[in-house]
């Protein structure tokens, strides 16, 4: 699956000199895009650099200011996703667009998607027993990720719009998604491609439009060793190397969190593990082997069938999330909006966990809650241009309150559940660089990721799981990504 050669086809998409404020936010300053037939073109730029939001103009989800765009020559301006898709444009946002109280047959039927090529692209994209009862609710996130591009797909879209696709998915899903993205450019439409996944844009992609501060900096053709050009354009500066976290052992003694025996049903088989105060454990799973449930038990979601869980050497059993947290057990989930109140503030997200309990009620110490507010933004540099609402940042900004707000009120161990989904190359150096801050303070940071490269660059050692149980352990040092994947598949790793 190479990238075409360089071509010129004729442009199904052309936005020229797009611009867009919210409030006395600028997001988009002339951002521009063309994308012709048969193309495959990767959107790239930092957390904040206006990608979500011309993906959202373009597709009628929200109004720009000035600017054109037309498709297939003609001009347009939507007023309405509903009506973009009339017109063939069908995007797949970075996060599931499906209603979790309905099940899967019900939201298709919300969404007028026809369910024979539904179905056709389900099984092609490689989710099996999907029944068309089952609760959107009770899904992984990688299948619900896999539904919204099926149900684009069955709309036969002239421009397909994949905004961070990948980035919740398994090796072998992100193979059949990529095959599907060459297909639909093979068939002479065109593919818009946001990530960060520079592997991924090399393998698939014919060119590269790049945006910084709400402006195209750039559009490159897809060659070797673009990769440092492009980082340039998007950060404006060069980058210097990641600084690994490899060689800092952790501190030993009692465990801040001991795992032993840990079972579930079907989905964690007698899962033992120590946390140490001091380090970061990483752990690395393919799609659906247990680590969902691992984190939920943890974070005090689901209660385990068998096993101890202890803190700091003492038995813990936590009934319901509040248990988890009195134990010193800080939970940060994969999906932002799990996390966070979009329609609140900055402030008033990082604060929230201050008064969870009622014994806490009352008045609020507004200096004091200012100052542990401003620390936490200071050391993660969220950008609050946009504070009056959560929902109005950029996806790694979002990331950095829902960690924020941990480390406003204190971090003994902290549960990061693949926090640099979706997010730019600078944000996620910015959480690998906390974690081993935190960690150099004495806290404890248990680390799933998605991304094998994440591992040597933010944990000490990693725990591999593999149908329910963890089959392999290693230091930073030896966590190749080759070491993990063939752990993650359950093959025996080479010594």
């Amino acid at each position: 699956m190479q990238p075409n050669p360089p071509k010129t086809p004729r442009a199904i998409l052309d936005a020229q000199g797009v611009t867009k404020s919210f409030g006395a936010v600028q997001a988009l300053r002339g951002a521009s895009l063309r994308v012709g037939a048969g193309e495959i073109v990767a959107l790239m730029g930092a957390n904040g650099a206006g990608k979500s939001t011309l993906v959202k103009i373009l597709t009628g989800a929200l109004r720009h200011d000035a600017g054109t765009i037309t498709i297939k020559d003609r001009p347009v301006r939507f007023a309405s996703p509903a009506a973009a898709r009339r017109a063939g444009l069908v995007p797949v946002y970075q996060e599931p667009a499906l209603i979790p109280d309905l099940d899967v047959g019900q939201n298709l039927r919300l969404g007028a998607t026809p369910v024979a090529p539904f179905r056709h692209w389900v099984d092609a994209l490689g989710v099996t027993g999907l029944r068309m009862d089952d609760a959107i609710g009770h899904l992984p996130l990688a299948t619900l990720r896999i539904l919204d591009l099926a149900r684009a797909l069955a709309m036969e879209p002239d421009v397909l719009m994949l905004d961070e696709m990948t980035a919740a998915l398994p090796t072998d899903l992100v193979d059949n998604v990529l095959r599907v993205m060459r297909g639909q450019a093979d068939a002479g439409r065109a593919v818009i491609y946001i990530s960060h996944r520079f592997p991924e844009i090399a393998r698939i992609c014919d060119r590269a439009t790049v945006l910084r501060d709400g402006v195209t900096v750039g559009d490159l053709p897809i060659v070797p060793g673009v990769e440092e050009e492009v980082v340039e354009l998007m950060l404006g500066q060069r980058m210097t190397p990641a600084v690994a976290a490899t060689g800092r052992s952790a501190a030993k003694g009692t465990a801040r969190l001991s795992v032993a025996g840990l079972s579930l049903g079907s989905k964690l088989a007698e899962v033992s593990f120590d946390l140490h105060a001091g380090e970061v454990l990483g752990v690395v799973a393919l799609e659906g082997q247990g680590q969902d449930e691992l984190f939920e038990v943890l974070a005090g979601f689901r209660r385990a069938g068998s096993g101890r869980i202890s803190v700091d050497g003492t038995p813990v059993a936590f009934r319901h999330p509040a248990d988890a947290i009195a134990a010193g057990l800080t939970f940060v989930p994969g999906n932002r909006a799990d996390a966070l109140a979009m329609g609140r503030s900055v402030r008033e997200n990082i604060a929230l966990p201050g008064f969870a309990a009622p014994r806490r009620w009352g008045p609020i110490a507004m200096q004091a809650e200012a100052t542990r507010i401003g620390a936490a933004i200071d050391r993660l540099q969220i950008d609050t241009r946009a504070q009056g609402e959560v929902r109005r940042l950029s996806g790694g900004n979002q990331q950095k309150v829902t960690i924020g707000r941990w480390i406003a009120h204190g971090v003994q161990t902290l549960l990061l559940f693949d926090p640099t989904r979706g997010i730019d190359v600078r944000t996620k150096r910015q959480i690998y660089e906390l974690c081993r801050d935190l960690a150099a303070q004495g806290a404890a940071v248990l680390y799933y990721t998605s991304e094998l490269a994440e591992v040597p660059q933010a944990c000490d050692r990693a725990i591999v799981i593999f149908g329910g149980r963890v089959v392999a352990e290693m230091p930073a040092a030896e966590a190749t990504e080759a070491a993990l994947l063939r752990a993650a598949y359950g093959l025996a790793v080479a010594t």
